[in-house]
């Protein structure tokens, strides 16, 4: 009772400010195609800079929250999928819009992306501690393979590609070990470069990977015209339709927790959520056959799902420090910049921090719905901004903000190198999840191997006897097996097809 009366007073107007900045921002970005939840929060990490350690993270809390449901407002009037997550939303929103009724989709989405939330907060809060309780028992050995599982689950942010994956995880570990050897103190790959000699910036690779690369596969799309539609009569009743959503307590508990249990499991994400959540939807509805045609049940299962993730999402960040997808990495390359290393000692040692955060994904759910609420016609002009005006107000804002932290212009320089690495990974289908992901726990995995292996004077045995250890390796091994069998099928499929 009293870290939870503590974490509040650290609730003063500048937190409650950046939380809703937070949302209201992401949301505007969830809300433009091509723009992930990933690359709002990213786009979002400078300025936590000068903000103390809660109002940071709640910054960065509520972009992640309102780009995943901002994600529908395209999906809803355009039928393109802001983000992921929104890929099924589309399947009944776009008829209903189309019929008519694009008001009532949105305020489907909107209320069921709230009740999602909290309830995701709710399973959050109550599982996290007990994770973190029996993670407080791991020793070297048990990092190491948790590290090791974590670089796995970069195979299935890939894509499914076991060899694509692993490169692009290979680069950002590789990433991991410029600069000063945290044991030795020796210097390794700095090439002589005095602003390497403590490592290469979190930011700028987070910024230049995400942000930067999106920003130029946008550029070779300017040309493209976006779909339209006539949407001002439309939005007429677009308030959250908090009853109807709740007449369907059974749909709206079902898909959360299906949301909620797919974003715990690394590597699944948002769209994975929602589509799973929309098949249980129509395979248990009584009017099955009008998915497809602008059921308001689809919408519900998809949003309530997607957002649900979120929480999901943060239970593996949070208790074992492991970025499950690319949101996630980034919130936790946020952490580390504040100073803070997710994980189970998190829990032990700051656990007025921990209720910090839950309280600021709380908040964070209960402003966007009001937000959406008060600012749907405005995302609805934001959607018709041209990208000729938008992209380089973007790519200014990101400069601007990796050089303020070191005021360094070497830092630039390489999230602009590091954003053309990205565009080409994406381009040829790589992905850029994995070269953050293996940036971050490709320190974790060296260092707990060394420290392992010095306390086992020097013997291997350990790491592949001690239970908790192994069961992270097998279930590494489970990942690496499943993701070459996808890849088959997929192959398979396509041979067939052809």
């Amino acid at each position: 009772m009293q870290t939870l009366i503590d974490t509040l007073q650290l609730f003063g107007p500048l937190t409650l400010l950046a939380i809703l900045a937070g949302t209201f921002l992401g949301i505007i970005l969830g809300a433009l195609p091509g723009l992930s939840a990933a690359m709002a929060v990213a786009l979002l990490l400078p300025l936590t800079y000068g903000l103390d350690t809660i109002a940071g993270i709640g910054l960065l809390l509520g972009a992640f929250c309102g780009a995943i449901a901002g994600g529908s407002v395209p999906a809803i009037l355009l039928n393109m999928p802001g983000t992921p997550g929104s890929i099924a939303t589309t399947f009944d929103a776009w008829p209903m819009a189309v019929n008519g009724r694009a008001g009532k989709a949105l305020g489907l989405s909107v209320a069921a992306s709230f009740l999602g939330g909290i309830i995701s907060a709710v399973i959050l809060i109550l599982v996290s501690p007990l994770i973190a309780s029996v993670a407080l028992k791991f020793g070297a050995a048990e990092y190491f393979s948790l590290s090791i599982l974590g670089l796995m689950i970069i195979v299935s942010i890939s894509g499914g590609s076991l060899i694509k994956g692993l490169i692009v995880g290979l680069i950002g570990m590789l990433m991991s070990t410029v600069g000063a050897d945290q044991v030795t103190g020796a210097l390794r790959l700095t090439f002589g470069q005095m602003s390497l000699l403590t490592g290469i910036s979190l930011l700028a690779v987070i910024v230049g990977i995400f942000a930067v690369s999106q920003l130029l596969l946008d550029m070779e799309k300017m040309h493209e015209k976006r779909p339209s539609m006539k949407v001002e009569n439309a939005l007429e009743g677009a308030f959250p339709r908090m009853r109807e959503v709740l007449r369907n307590w059974k749909l709206l508990l079902m898909s959360s927790f299906v949301g909620a249990g797919v974003g715990a499991v690394p590597g699944a994400g948002g769209s994975i959520a929602s589509i799973m959540a929309y098949d249980q939807a129509k395979r248990f509805s009584k009017n099955s056959k009008e998915f497809g045609k602008g059921a308001p049940e689809g919408v519900i299962a998809s949003e309530s799902s997607n957002n649900a993730m979120v929480g999901g999402a943060l239970i593996p960040m949070l208790t074992l420090g492991i970025p499950g997808e690319g949101a996630t990495a980034v919130l936790i390359g946020g952490l580390m910049i504040q100073g803070i290393q997710p994980g189970p000692m998190l829990f032990d040692t700051q656990a007025t921090l921990v209720y910090g955060i839950f309280v600021a994904f709380l908040l964070a759910n209960i402003m966007m719905l009001f937000v959406q609420w008060w600012g749907i016609r405005l995302f609805v002009r934001i959607l018709r901004v041209p990208q000729h005006y938008l992209l380089p107000l973007i790519f200014i804002f990101c400069a601007i903000g990796v050089f303020s932290i070191n005021s360094d212009y070497f830092d630039v320089y390489l999230m602009m190198g590091l954003g053309v690495l990205g565009f080409f990974l994406a381009r040829f289908e790589f992905g850029v999840a994995p070269a953050v992901i293996g940036l971050i726990l490709g320190g974790v995995a060296e260092t707990n191997l060394r420290r392992g292996l010095q306390t086992f004077d020097g013997s291997w045995e350990p790491f592949f006897t001690r239970p908790i250890s192994v069961a992270f390796l097998v279930l590494a091994l489970v990942f690496v097996v499943f993701s070459l069998r996808a890849s088959w099928r997929d192959k398979k499929a396509a041979a067939v097809s052809n």
